[in-house]
């Protein structure tokens, strides 16, 4: 079956990381958002579960402290939040 929701959350993050460069330059966030949302979608089409857990993961211990520091919501919140409801629904689907 299609992983949308993965496809989704893969254009997200890349979509982020190309608005992070466009607004301010920030080569580190292109490349991230590229790394990160090409894993996420590959993981989608590969329908591999533990490889979108990791990546997830991986994001959301990026995100999640620079959204705790920071307290604003973009692009450090909604990349968490989407983060955590992606580690709980491939979690869900491991077991």
């Amino acid at each position: 079956m299609t992983d949308i929701i993965g496809y989704l959350y893969g254009l997200i993050v890349f979509s982020g990381g190309a608005i992070g460069y466009l607004k301010a330059g920030s080569t580190m966030s292109l490349l991230a958002g590229a790394i990160f949302g090409f894993l996420a979608a590959y993981g989608a089409y590969l329908d591999t579960k533990i490889l979108a857990l990791i990546n997830s993961l991986l994001l959301l211990s990026v995100m999640g402290p620079r959204f705790y520091r920071g307290r604003k919501f973009m692009p450090a919140g909604l990349v968490t939040l989407l983060s955590i409801v992606m580690v709980i629904r491939y979690g869900i689907a491991l077991v």
